[in-house]
C-alpha cells in the first residue's frame, strides 16, 4: 500500500509539471497582474491578444476598405494642375482674403477660378489662384487686375507687378505625367511581389501582397474622403509609404519564420500562439520605428504650410504620414492574422492544434487507440511523428526460491559463511 501510494504521489506530481510546462506566454502574463501595461509591452510576453481577435480586426479593416472605396466611387479625388492642366496665378498675401480674390477674378474674366488658397503664414504667406487654363491676354488682364486691387510688394518692399507669377500646364503635359505614375506605380508592385515571393512562402507572399493592397486602397480613400489634392509629389510619397509598409510587414513575418520553426515536433504552443507571440515581440519596434518616421514628417508639414508655404512639400508630408499610420496598423492587425487563417486551413497545421487542445484538456492520459489515431494523422501530414509514452501497470519479476542451507545427502556440510573455527588445539588421533 505503502508503495502505491508513492506511485500515485508521483504521478500526480508529473502530471501538476507537465500542465505548468505547457502554459503558453499569454497564460503565464495573465497570471501576473502586478506587470504594468507597459513592461508587458516592452517585454513582449505574448500578453496582447491579436491573432484570437482576427475576426474583431478583419471587421474594422473592411469596413475601413469599405469606406475608402465608396467614397473614391462617389467623391473621386482632386487631381492637381500637373494632371488636369490649368493656369495658376500667385502673389504675396498682404491683406488680401479669400473673397476678395474671388470676387477681383470674378470681374476680370466673368467667370469663377477654380480653387483660392491662402498657404504660409506671417510675411511669407502666399494666395494661390487655380483656373482652367487661360490665354495669354487672359492672364495679363488678370495679373493687372490683382496689381490694382492688393498692390503686391515685391523683393525691395515696394509695389511691383513682377510679384505676381503665373504658370500654365497643358493638358497634354497632364496626361503624360498621370502615364509615368501609373507605370512607375506598377513597376513598383511587379518588383516587390517578385521579391516576397521569392523571400518568403506561398501563404506569407500571399497576405504580404493583399496587405500592400489594403494599404494603398486605405490611403487613396483617405485622399478622396478629406479632399486632399493629388500632385506629383502624392504618387512619390505614395511609393515611399508602401515600401515602409512593406518593411514594417518583413520584420514581423521574420519572427514569425523563426517562432513557428518545426512547430510540427512540439506540443506547447499552436501555430496561432507562434505567431501571436511574435507580433508581441514586435511590438515596440513596430511602434518606434512609426513614431521616429512620424517626426520629420510632422517637421516638414510644419515646415511646409506654416514657414515656407510649399505646396510640393505639403502633399509629400500629408501622403508619407496617412501611409505610415496605415501601414502600421496593417503590419501587426492585418497581415499576421491572414498568415495564421491561411495556414489553418492545411491538414499540418489543423493536425497539430489537435494535439494541442487534447494534450491540455484534463485527464488526457494517452489511450492505445488515441496513440494510433493521432500516429496516423501524423504519417497522412508529413509530420515526423511525436514520441507517446503509454502508462503501463508495473510488473514484478517473477521471484526465485529461496536456496535452502539444508546439506543434500552424503554430501559434506558447509560452514556458515563469516564463522570462524573455535581456537584450540588440534586433536591427533592415534595411529
Amino acid at each position: 500500500m505503502a508503495s502505491k501510494a508513492k506511485n500515485d504521489a508521483g504521478t500526480d506530481a508529473a502530471e501538476i509539471t507537465d500542465s505548468a510546462t505547457e502554459l503558453t506566454d499569454s497564460d503565464l502574463a495573465g497570471k501576473l497582474p502586478h506587470h504594468s501595461f507597459f513592461t508587458r509591452l516592452y517585454t513582449g510576453t505574448g500578453a496582447f491578444e491579436v491573432v484570437g481577435r482576427r475576426r474583431l480586426w478583419y471587421g474594422i479593416s473592411g469596413a475601413i476598405v469599405a469606406i475608402a472605396i465608396l467614397s473614391m466611387i462617389l467623391r473621386g479625388f482632386t487631381f492637381g494642375i500637373d494632371f488636369t492642366g490649368g493656369t495658376t496665378v500667385s502673389f504675396p498675401r498682404g491683406s488680401a482674403g479669400v473673397a476678395q480674390v474671388e470676387d477681383v477674378f470674378n470681374k476680370a474674366l466673368g467667370k469663377n477660378p477654380e480653387s483660392v488658397v491662402m498657404v504660409g503664414k506671417g510675411s511669407s504667406a502666399t494666395v494661390q489662384i487655380r483656373s482652367v487654363k487661360l490665354s495669354n491676354e487672359q492672364t495679363e488682364k488678370l495679373r493687372t487686375a490683382l496689381f490694382d486691387a492688393f498692390q503686391p510688394k515685391g523683393s525691395d518692399g515696394q509695389p511691383s507687378k513682377k510679384a505676381i507669377s503665373d504658370a500654365a500646364v497643358s493638358s497634354t503635359w497632364g496626361d503624360q505625367i498621370t502615364k509615368k505614375a501609373l507605370i512607375a506605380l506598377v513597376v513598383f508592385l511587379a518588383l516587390v511581389s517578385l521579391y516576397i515571393t521569392v523571400r518568403y512562402e506561398r501563404y506569407m507572399a500571399i497576405a504580404a501582397l493583399t496587405t500592400m493592397v489594403f494599404d494603398l486602397t486605405v490611403t487613396a480613400g483617405v485622399y478622396s474622403l478629406v479632399g486632399f489634392e493629388v500632385s506629383p509629389a502624392t504618387v512619390i510619397g505614395l511609393l515611399t509609404i508602401l515600401g515602409f509598409s512593406l518593411y514594417d510587414t518583413v520584420i514581423v513575418f521574420d519572427k514569425v519564420e523563426e517562432n513557428t520553426h518545426g512547430f510540427q515536433h512540439t506540443t506547447r504552443r499552436t501555430f496561432a500562439e507562434h505567431a501571436n507571440l511574435a507580433i508581441n515581440q514586435t511590438f515596440m519596434r513596430s511602434i518606434n520605428t512609426s513614431l521616429i518616421s512620424v517626426l520629420p514628417v510632422l517637421a516638414l508639414m510644419v515646415v511646409a504650410v506654416w514657414l515656407l508655404g510649399v505646396g510640393t512639400l505639403k502633399d509629400l508630408a500629408l501622403v508619407q504620414l496617412v501611409g505610415i499610420v496605415v501601414g502600421t496598423y496593417s503590419s501587426i492587425f492585418f497581415a499576421t492574422p491572414m498568415v495564421v487563417s491561411l495556414r489553418e486551413r492545411t491538414e499540418l497545421v489543423r493536425n497539430h492544434t489537435r494535439r494541442v487542445v487534447r494534450r491540455r484538456s484534463p485527464g488526457s492520459a494517452a489511450k492505445p487507440e488515441d496513440t494510433t489515431k493521432a500516429q496516423e494523422e501524423t504519417q497522412a501530414s508529413g509530420e515526423e511523428p511525436e514520441e507517446v509514452t503509454e502508462a503501463r501497470p508495473t510488473e514484478k519479476a517473477p521471484s526465485k526460491p529461496a536456496a535452502s542451507n539444508k546439506p543434500a545427502p552424503g554430501a559434506r556440510p558447509v560452514r556458515p559463511t563469516g564463522t570462524r573455527r573455535p581456537s584450540g588445539k588440534r586433536n591427533v588421533g592415534k595411529r
